[in-house]
C-alpha cells in the first residue's frame, strides 16, 4: 500500500509540471489574446481623475489602439503587415496610422524625442533595450501602453511571441533597458 501511494504521488507530481505542446501550423494563424483595456468597463477615452483630458493623451490612446490591432501577429524581421512585424515595424505602422512619422528602425527611432527618466514615462512613451550582450547599440524598441502602481506594460514585437503586451518588471526586459523617450 505504501508503495502503491509513493507511486502514485510521484505519478501526480511528474504530470502537474508537465504539459502537452501544441504545434503551430504554418496555415494557421496564431492567436494571442491581450486586452486593450485592462479595466472591465468600456470608459478607456475618459480622462483620469489623477490627470486632465489633453490632446496628448488622445494622440497616445489613438496611436496605442492602432499598435494593439495587431495583437497576436506573428513575429518578421523587416515586416510591416499582418502577415508579420518587428518592434520597431509595429510603431512605424502604429504612428503612421495617426500621421505621425517615425524612422524605420529603433536605432534610429532612440535618436528622435526627449530623453525621459523612466519614472516620468506616460502612455505613448517609447521605451529602448539592447536585447543582447553582443549587440552594441539598440536594437529593440516598445510603446508604454500603461502605467498602473509603478508597473510599466509596453506593447512590442517579441521575435518569439509576435505582438504583445508586456511589463518592465520581467527581469528579460528590465535588465536589457537602455532609455525611455517622448514623441509626443
Amino acid at each position: 500500500m505504501r508503495k502503491l501511494l509513493y507511486l502514485l504521488s510521484i505519478l501526480l507530481i511528474v504530470s502537474c509540471g508537465s504539459s502537452k505542446k501544441r504545434k503551430a501550423r504554418a496555415n494557421e494563424p496564431r492567436r494571442v489574446s491581450v486586452s486593450a483595456n485592462s479595466d472591465k468597463n468600456d470608459d478607456n477615452n475618459l480622462p483620469s481623475p489623477k490627470k486632465p483630458f489633453s490632446k496628448k493623451n488622445s494622440v497616445a490612446d489613438d496611436i496605442i489602439k492602432s499598435a494593439l490591432r495587431y495583437s497576436g501577429v506573428r513575429y518578421k524581421f523587416g515586416g510591416t503587415t499582418k502577415k508579420g512585424m518587428d518592434c520597431s515595424g509595429l510603431l512605424y505602422v502604429a504612428f503612421g496610422e495617426n500621421d505621425i512619422k517615425l524612422p524605420r528602425t529603433s536605432y534610429h527611432m532612440a535618436e528622435e524625442g526627449q530623453n525621459i527618466k523612466i519614472r516620468e514615462v506616460e502612455k505613448g512613451d517609447l521605451l529602448f533595450f539592447r536585447t543582447s550582450r553582443r549587440a552594441k547599440r539598440i536594437n529593440h524598441v516598445g510603446m508604454v501602453v500603461a502605467v498602473e502602481n509603478d508597473e510599466i506594460k509596453f506593447v512590442h514585437a517579441s521575435s518569439s511571441r509576435g505582438v504583445i503586451v508586456s511589463s518592465l518588471r520581467e527581469g528579460y526586459w528590465n535588465s536589457a533597458f537602455v532609455k525611455a523617450t517622448r514623441i509626443l
